[in-house]
């Protein structure tokens, strides 16, 4: 039976090629963004929990910006309501905003800091809600609750780092009115 661990060799080969990169980017801020179909493969979560760990630990401050249409699409089917897409974004009416913000600031948010506790990080959930993180604007096309981001207060972000953790960020942002919108996560991972 052969072990699937890097020889020494390996290893150092891998190193003295990260090394350019890792100088290049330690200190700075990285946003990965962290799609909903990625995260219904258990191998594939476990392994990208390791590598942001691994970038926190050579002092790359990363914020990790997620998704979850796979499991919104699964909450609305319980509750009977059809999934509706509109050039590829999401519809998302009153009752859909409420389950976008429950799952993606509840559930998938805090499944996501376990995961990345689990892997020896230190992690932190937040949602566009949180400290007016994400504040946006309807966007103009008609797809109901879903927002384009008008601002980041990015102090939220710098200040977790700081303090070593690893922010965690669902893709829910706060109107100007009370209103609450669903964000496309690569739009806010773009932005962040």
């Amino acid at each position: 039976m052969s072990s699937t661990k890097p020889s020494a060799e390996v290893t150092s080969q891998v190193l003295i090629q990260a090394l350019p990169y890792i100088q290049k980017y330690k200190d700075k801020v990285i946003v990965i963004k962290y799609g909903g179909n990625a995260m219904i493969n258990e191998e594939l979560k476990d392994a990208v929990m390791g590598d942001i760990v691994l970038l926190h630990a050579i002092g790359i401050k990363v914020v990790l910006v997620h998704g979850g249409g796979p499991e919104i699409n699964a909450m609305l089917k319980k509750i009977g309501k059809e999934s509706k897409f509109v050039g590829g974004l999401r519809y998302t009416d009153r009752e859909t905003i409420d389950i976008v913000q429950q799952v993606l600031a509840g559930k998938a948010n805090k499944d996501l800091v376990q995961l990345l506790e689990n892997a020896g990080g230190k992690a932190i959930g937040l949602c566009g809600l949180d400290g007016s993180l994400l504040k946006a604007d309807k966007l103009e096309a008609d797809l109901g609750f879903v927002g384009e981001i008008r601002e980041v207060n990015a102090d939220i972000l710098r200040n977790a780092a700081k303090d070593g953790y690893i922010p965690i960020v669902s893709t829910v942002a706060a109107g100007y009115h009370g209103e609450v919108y669903n964000i496309n996560a690569d739009v806010a991972a773009a932005r962040i």
